[in-house]
């Protein structure tokens, strides 16, 4: 490409032009959008991006974007270079333009091919993998004018782009801004003590000094979407949204921008539930899902319900926490509407309640509820099983959803007291009842409320010692007061979904999507039908998509419907019993897409020394090598209760109800690594410690095959673009070994002495890492 001179006004402009990939991959924590990247030879000055700015108006399926930022030399040079903006996916531009100050730029148009050569070049020279994200993304490129130390430029993007169709919705994708201008380094003489001297890059010079990372910009993107009745509420699987609806327009602000790309889905209100749906599909393998139910607003009109409060009043609850449940129960009483009925059951060495039948709501029968709930008094055992068989006594009619909210904080003493046989007696007369159960401290059973939410259909949450027992009734009751359709099925014609999660669907309640990960084989148009029931009513709704052959984008479904499998796997271990085909599972799922679990394999390094990626009781340290416990079968009573059980069912819950990248990003890392303070790094889901100068993945083992790989070759390239679930781990690591299923990446910066993979033995490479063999 022919170079302009700094002092020419005049620019290239090259965009990407027709429908851009919808590409959503991991965060970077490097790049970001625009950025001022200097010419490869020339140095003396760094540039920093300190401000960004994206809004957004969307009219009918047209989005008007405008994009500015600012950017500060802050070397002692006079800057020049090329303005680089990765361009966000599935665009079909109506126009362009671009602006530098007040002057529009004029420009051309480069295709991917030719912006993923100038990606994977500037990759190469800087030795920073973050750029290879924007594989299949175009590109924008135009020569900035000179920017004198301490000077600041505005550069603005406008463009309207045709949003995509997906199912019965709109798709947004954007590029996301990270971090400041230079990503991570400055060219020679930038700063006191830098060379200057002419044409020293960090591509000629081995001791180019590199800037400490810009830290994150401030970075806004606010959305405004006009004929709010036309939308359901938006959905974004990657970051946190707060929406607003006033004067007939629907407002949007994305939290925290700065986390990465954004993904976000405007569900069309034509139906009562707005169906959308998005893939990733590998050249390899099968294809992974996303399919989003999102109901209407909360005054539509919902199913009646007939709700059932349990509460636990044994000794055990004496103090706060008999104040908090009673604080909770009326709260659940406040979320009822004129058409929902309701009991109380409360119960210690016996079970008493407020009335041998269902009460219909009304201000009168609620204050008559509140004066018996303020009676109650903790105090005696704990009768369990004769609390649930009163709950369950009255079957509500058809055209009612009946609710049992259970709330206990300790182990059944009284009447039956095998939780096991107490949870068979309720799967046998649970039939249409929803359970909502929650465990209160540490002394819980944690397999018989894991039981009572699979086998109601509902869910279980623990609440840890020292939390709010009304709060977490309360948010509950916000959740599930407005039941808009029950008996959820899915079908597909053309392709065939399966592994999907969650793998019994609850309930769809109005304000709130329900979201389905899962697997998909087979390519082409297909239909994709939701049926439901609203009281008596059969509901079904349908959406046409095409579930394509091969789709890198949308990176973040599989990492979110294998957390979602693995909450599945610890809840069937954790309530069904051991076995070493499900270990093993668990094992290789963990292992391949970076989650941590209680069951992963643990590796023994020196004598003594247990690797692991959770804390591990001692009852897990008599595992045999591979992550198999020495005496399967069902799990032992002991298993089910107590701080650590509470905790690992908790997880398990949070696992199966993930649908947002920036929620997993903190369930994930947030778990460290025991005995190995100052040596072991998690990142990217996985868990690392350093030997030699080399960050070891715990989970490599000798006796696995490595095969190495020089950062930035061809091989390297072709392995990042065919295994993503990798570039988080090389952004941060640089000699690392990262286990696979059947063999392990050794990642160097050294040359090797014998040829680079071909691609046939990279295909084999990424088999054998994915599924061994």
């Amino acid at each position: 490409m022919t170079r302009t001179t700094p002092a020419e006004t005049s620019c290239r402009l090259a965009v990407i032009a027709g429908t851009l990939l919808a590409a959503v991959l991991p965060a970077s924590s490097l790049d970001a959008q625009g950025w001022i990247e200097p010419p490869p030879l020339a140095g003396g000055f760094a540039v920093d991006r300190v401000r960004s700015e994206v809004d957004v108006m969307v009219e009918g399926s047209l989005a008007h974007v405008t994009v500015s930022e600012w950017f500060v030399n802050d070397g002692a040079r006079v800057a020049e270079g090329d303005y680089l903006y990765p361009i966000p996916g599935e665009a079909v531009f109506e126009d362009f333009s671009l602006y530098l100050g007040e002057e529009e730029l004029r420009g051309e148009i480069m295709d991917a091919d030719e912006a993923r050569e100038i990606y994977e070049s500037i990759v190469r020279r800087r030795k920073d993998p973050a750029l290879i994200e924007y594989h299949g993304h175009g590109l924008l490129r135009a020569r900035v004018f000179p920017i004198g130390p301490g000077e600041e430029r505005k550069v603005t993007i406008r463009y309207v782009q045709r949003l995509a169709r997906s199912g019965s919705g709109y798709r947004l994708v954007h590029a996301g801004a990270l971090r400041g201008g230079s990503p991570g380094f400055a060219m020679p003489g930038s700063g006191s003590g830098t060379r200057d001297e002419p044409g020293a890059g960090r591509a000629d010079r081995e001791d180019v000094e590199l800037r400490p990372l810009p830290e994150p910009v401030d970075a806004s993107f606010h959305i405004r979407v006009e004929d709010e009745e036309r939308f359901h509420d938006p959905f974004s699987p990657t970051h946190e949204l707060d929406v607003e609806r006033r004067g007939g327009d629907l407002f949007v602000n994305v939290n925290d921008f700065s986390a990465g790309k954004l993904a976000l889905f405007l569900p069309l209100a034509d139906e009562y539930v707005g169906v959308t749906v998005a893939t990733h599909h590998p050249t390899t393998e099968a294809g992974y899902f996303m399919l989003t139910l999102s109901p209407g607003s909360t005054d539509a009109e919902s199913i009646p319900r007939d709700v059932t409060a349990v509460l636990d009043i044994s000794g055990s609850m004496a103090g706060p926490k008999i104040e908090q449940a009673r604080g909770a129960l009326v709260q659940l009483l406040h979320s009822l509407g004129p058409d929902d009925r309701f009991r109380l059951v409360a119960f210690s060495n016996r079970v008493m309640t407020n009335s041998n039948d269902w009460e219909p709501w009304s201000r009168a029968a609620t204050d008559r509820a509140r004066d018996w709930i303020a009676g109650l008094m903790a105090n005696g055992g704990t009768d369990i099983g004769g609390a649930l068989d009163e709950a369950l006594r009255i079957v509500s009619p058809e055209d009612r959803l009946p609710v049992v909210v259970f709330l206990t904080d300790g182990l059944p003493t009284n009447g039956e007291t095998s939780p096991a046989r107490i949870a068979d007696r309720v799967e046998g007369k649970v039939g249409r009842t929803r359970i909502f159960s929650f465990g209160v401290g540490y002394d819980v059973n944690t397999h018989l409320l894991d039981r009572l939410g699979e086998a109601g259909r509902g869910a279980t949450d623990y609440v840890a010692p020292g939390e709010n027992v009304e709060r977490a009734v309360g948010e509950l009751a916000r959740r599930v007061s407005h039941p808009a359709l029950t008996d959820l099925e899915v079908n597909v014609s053309s392709v065939e979904f399966a592994d999907s999660y969650p793998a019994r669907l609850p309930d769809l309640f109005l304000g709130q999507e329900l979201v389905l990960f899962g697997r998909f084989s087979g390519s082409g148009p297909a239909s994709v039908s939701i049926a439901g029931r609203r009281g008596q009513e059969e509901l079904e709704f349908e959406t046409e998509f095409v579930f394509p052959e091969a789709e890198p984008a949308n990176g973040f479904i599989p990492r979110l419907w294998a957390a979602r499998k693995l909450g599945h796997l610890e809840r069937r271990m954790w309530t069904e019993g051991e076995t070493p085909e499900l270990l093993e599972e668990i094992r290789a799922l963990a292992l391949r897409y970076g989650l941590p679990s209680r069951y992963t394999s643990y590796l023994v390094r020196e004598p003594g020394v247990v690797v692991t990626d959770a804390p591990i009781d001692p009852d897990w340290r008599t595992m045999l090598p591979g992550g198999v416990p020495r005496t399967p079968g069902a799990a032992r009573g002991s298993d089910a209760t107590g701080q650590a059980a509470v905790e690992a069912a908790g997880r398990a819950t949070e696992m199966m109800t993930l649908n947002n990248l920036v929620v997993m990003s903190a369930a994930v890392e947030s778990h460290a690594l025991p005995g190995f303070a100052g040596t072991a790094r998690r990142v990217g889901g996985r868990s690392f410690v350093e030997e030699d100068g080399v960050w070891m993945d715990v989970h490599h083992a000798e006796d696995v095959e490595s095969v190495t790989i020089v950062h930035f070759s061809d091989a390297w390239f072709a392995l990042v673009r065919d295994l993503p679930e990798i570039l988080p781990v090389l952004k941060e690591l640089t000699e690392v070994t990262i286990a696979g299923v059947g063999v392990s990446l050794r990642f160097t910066e050294s040359a090797l002495d014998r040829p680079e993979l071909d691609p046939s033995e990279v295909a084999a490479v990424v088999r054998a890492f994915r599924e061994g063999g």
